[in-house]
């Protein structure tokens, strides 16, 4: 980090102005960067002018702002100090420019303000920009009084008009200033920007500088650029002819450092013209195609080897700042967190990322998909003007960013949507500005790939660079999609593509999955890991999908499948208690060992299964003996779990980039009912863990435990249960729910079970608390706008049971045998996650959810000599299970939850 973050000694002459408690105090933009700026940032007088008149009453000199406002987060946020309360907002502050920055040219620079953003210094206007997503600047040196106190002021108009770029501002408006604000001091002449291309091929960079104005008839300009390598400076001077206004020279790179994911070096340079000096910084890396190794499938190569797309869908939000994070660590550890699980890369959605996220994208090495916002009208002209500067713009402002390896116009179609008296229509003069904005974005941009439309609902592709699509699918689908889909996809196939367009070259990639929309109605907060497992499973056996990208990195508002929550604290997955160390990392592991879309199956005792087993390699490292170590273990129906006599090694062929259907795993199925778990380790020689995996088998008509007597009773079978807010079963009463305060009683014969004699004695049951859900008290309203701003509870959609998380909701259990409290423990959750296997089993395949992933606590009782002594001679075990205070109970039978058993009294 040091090495980028250059001086900024001027900055200290303002240190009791901007000082470092200001928000986002860093320089807003590394990749273009001079020593003299400073930032505006912090607190400014603010007002709203919800009937405009500030123009007529000029503000701009005499305006009343009765608010204070924290530059740079968006009104309406809660980090902005100020509520959304109207679509016109003012600012002002005072500023001062010293008079060491007399013979400079000063600029005031504001990183992106939605939508029209009129400004004034001293009462002067400086200019007006349109637009939400980019940056704007207006020259201030010849308004400025140097030591001296200026009023600047800004007005930012952020009414919505169906053809401006809005994206997801639903989920949290980007209203007026939204990233941060500064002055910048340059050379009489200077450097408007310059950009690298680099070539590893050729171990050669192109470096092209823009200037602000043609060179004057008769005249030459030099600007010097070093660049800063391993092995000291290289040098080299791009020479501008009169007229010119770009001008390019290409420089060698002996014993380049490649920029990659595992060694993401960046090379710092600069930009001399006369006083002048722009700093930046750029990676030797190639994007592009290359058949997968040993077949003819297309992949989106970086620095000429496949990379296997593993990326998250990253909204990019803040549930405090919404579009602007709260400061730089939060932008470091998005990207860790992306890196922590395995990812490689994320999609920006549908937003112009901020410039500092890309930065660290670039320092720490994540591949980034960055999206052009859409409009939510139709593709008229001002749409189609919009879109097109802010790509230029985009594409201007990020060239240099080593992690973007593609640009993405268009998502799902939105904003091309034409109304017609035949009904909206997709017409071909909008798929023709669509293809010339591919070629456009082309021009601009030959080093990276161009996507004209992730797809999704029936609408294909024009002309494009990636033959990318969206599926939101159950687990239980994933197959017979992929397997579709890949017999579909070929040189001159016309599926995915609208009519008049075939598919290329192009790699398949999907650019987003999940199960959030694959069941009836969407999910709402649910646990997505089984779905998940399911998916990639998938995938894996489908080689001819380059790549997948999971909706989503983060929840946000009224999306609830993220890896983390909206505040990003963490979700849990429960893999680690199915396989010890297994963890999403095992999920988007290079080496993999898939069993299919099929991750548990229902067996009688002594059957023989299949286990299918496909080797993916997606890498080009050489592991030594790898061997695939299998294990199974059982959970019996009184909750104990040992480990069968099934268990081996497999040896492994292996090869980098093998893509290949082993032998099938026979597995006997065990004699005992219960659930067993075929726990499935690939290592190398070394002991090197490549990948972990897994599959149950639900054993259903074997026998019980030996040595051990018990009388159960179903779940749903309770002889009496009370509760204060409501009561319900889970499909037929596989389980049980009570919420608020209340109990459930069970009555069980004991008929000739030996108490007194027996050396242990207990009760054992499954059991949660149980929160009261939203959809369990009302009924769910489908029809909801949530990409414009609706909002419903995590809870309300039928389909949901939110997934495990830091928030717990505890429920005190107090249990009475015979009428005699002898336990009471805390029930620390009501989650829902992978260890609900047994949930998740239950499920019907009709895209509808039933708790699905819920589970429960395995709690034990033993019953003393005189507890013993009472039941024996009652000649019945009467059990209730109470919740003292408002936590609900729920209540798991043995085919529901995380263990196979029923409330059971158990006598050994």
């Amino acid at each position: 980090m040091k090495a980028l973050l250059y001086s900024c000694f001027f900055s200290i002459l303002f240190s009791t102005v901007y000082s470092q408690s200001i928000p986002l105090p860093e320089h807003p933009n590394p990749i273009k960067k001079r020593d003299q700026w400073v930032n505006l940032n912090g607190q400014w007088d603010f007002a709203f002018d919800p009937t405009d008149n500030g123009l007529s009453e000029r503000w701009q000199e005499n305006g009343s702002f009765n608010q204070q406002i924290t530059v740079p987060f968006p009104w309406g946020s809660r980090l902005s100090g100020v509520t959304d309360d109207a679509d016109i907002g003012w600012y002002k502050r005072t500023l001062q420019v010293p008079a060491d920055w007399q013979g400079k040219r000063v600029f005031l620079i504001i990183g992106a303000s939605d939508w029209e953003t009129k400004v004034w210094l001293d009462g002067k206007l400086l200019g007006s920009h349109q637009g939400g997503y980019v940056p704007f600047e207006f020259e201030v040196t010849e308004y400025l009084k140097y030591d001296q106190d200026m009023s600047l002021v800004v007005r930012a108009d952020d009414a919505r008009r169906p053809h401006t770029l809005y994206g997801k501002q639903g989920y949290g408006n980007a209203r007026g200033i939204w990233q941060t604000v500064y002055l910048e001091s340059r050379g009489k002449e200077y450097v408007e920007d310059i950009h690298f291309t680099p070539d590893i091929d050729k171990e050669q960079v192109e470096v092209t500088a823009y200037l602000p104005q043609p060179v004057p008839i008769g005249d030459e300009k030099r600007v010097k650029v070093s660049i800063q390598t391993d092995d000291g400076a290289i040098s080299t001077t791009i020479i501008f002819k009169e007229g010119q206004t770009k001008a390019s020279s290409t420089v060698d790179i002996p014993n380049q450092r490649l920029w990659s994911l595992d060694d993401p070096h960046l090379y710092e340079a600069s930009a001399i013209f006369g006083e002048d000096v722009l700093y930046t910084y750029f990676g030797m890396r190639k994007i592009g195609v290359v058949n997968l190794p040993g077949t003819d499938i297309p992949y989106i190569s970086l620095n000429n080897e496949p990379i296997y797309l593993q990326l998250a869908l990253d909204q990019s939000y803040h549930p405090d700042g919404y579009y602007t994070f709260p400061n730089d660590q939060f932008m470091i550890d998005e990207i860790n967190r992306s890196k922590s699980i395995g990812l490689n890369g994320i999609r920006t959605h549908i937003k112009v990322e901020i410039p500092r996220k890309l930065y660290w994208a670039d320092k720490l090495g994540l591949l980034v998909m960055e999206d052009l916002p859409n409009s939510w009208g139709e593709p008229e002209e001002q749409m189609q003007l919009e879109s097109t500067y802010t790509l230029r713009e985009m594409i201007k402002r990020d060239y240099n960013h080593p992690s973007i390896f593609s640009w993405v116009i268009i998502n799902e179609t939105w904003g091309m949507i034409t109304t017609t008296e035949r009904g909206k229509q997709y017409l071909p003069e909008s798929q023709k500005w669509l293809v010339s904005m591919y070629h456009l974005a082309k021009s601009l941009d030959p080093s990276r790939l161009v996507e004209d439309n992730s797809i999704c609902c029936g609408r294909g592709h024009t002309v494009t660079d990636i033959n990318s699509w969206h599926a939101y699918l159950p687990g239980y689908e994933w197959d017979n999609y992929l397997t579709n889909l890949s017999d579909s996809t070929f040189v001159g196939s016309e599926f995915n593509y609208e009519d008049g367009y075939v598919q290329g070259s192009e790699p398949n990639i999907n650019s987003e999955c999940g199960n959030v929309w694959g069941y009836e109605g969407s999910t709402g907060d649910v646990d997505w890991s089984w779905d998940y497992h399911r998916m990639i499973n998938s995938f894996r056996t489908h080689p001819k999908v380059a790549g997948w990208l999971y909706t989503e990195h983060h929840d946000v508002i009224n999306e609830w499948n993220g890896y983390w929550r909206f505040d990003r604290t963490e979700k849990y997955t429960g893999l680690d208690e199915i396989v010890p160390d297994m963890s999403l990392l095992d999920l988007h592991s290079s080496v993999y060992i898939s069993t299919g879309q099929n991750i548990s199956y229902t067996v009688n005792p002594g059957d023989q299964l299949e286990i299918p087993l496909f080797l993916s390699v997606m890498s080009s490292k050489v592991y030594q003996g790898v061997t695939l170590e299998y294990q199974l273990n059982i959970t019996n129906t009184i909750g104990e779990t040992t480990a069968t006599d099934f268990s081996g090694s497999i040896n492994i062929n292996y090869q980098p980039w093998m893509q290949r259907w082993l032998d099938p795993l026979m597995v006997e199925a065990p004699e005992m009912n219960g659930l067993a778990t075929l726990q499935l380790i690939l290592k190398s020689s070394s002991g090197k863990i490549l990948h972990r995996n897994f599959v149950h088998l639900v054993i259903e008509g074997g026998k019980e435990p030996d040595d051990v007597e018990f009388t159960s009773v179903r779940a749903k079978d309770y002889s009496n249960s009370q509760w204060s807010k409501k009561s319900w079963v889970v499909l037929d009463g596989l389980k049980v729910n009570g919420a608020g305060n209340g109990y459930f009683e069970y009555t069980l014969d004991i008929g000739n079970l030996d108490l007194a004699n027996s050396d242990e004695v207990y009760f054992i049951v499954e059991a949660s608390a149980k929160e009261l859900f939203v959809k369990d008290q009302e009924a769910y309203n489908s029809d909801q706008d949530f990409m414009t701003g609706s909002r419903v509870a995590p809870s309300s959609n039928p389909n949901s049971y939110p997934m495990t998380d830091e928030t717990e909701f505890p429920s005190t259990l107090r249990i009475l045998i015979n009428g005699q409290a002898i336990s009471e423990q805390t029930l620390p959750d009501d989650p829902a996650d992978h260890r609900g296997v047994l949930s998740w089993h239950a499920q019907p395949q009709d895209r509808k959810l039933r708790e699905a992933g819920s589970y429960g606590y395995l709690i034990k009782v033993p019953l003393d000599t005189a507890t013993r002594q009472r039941v024996a001679q009652d000649g019945t075990l009467k059990v209730r299970l109470e919740t003292t205070g408002d936590g609900g109970l729920a209540i798991y039978g043995k085919n529901f939850g995380r263990y196979p058993l029923d409330p059971s009294l158990v006598v050994k």
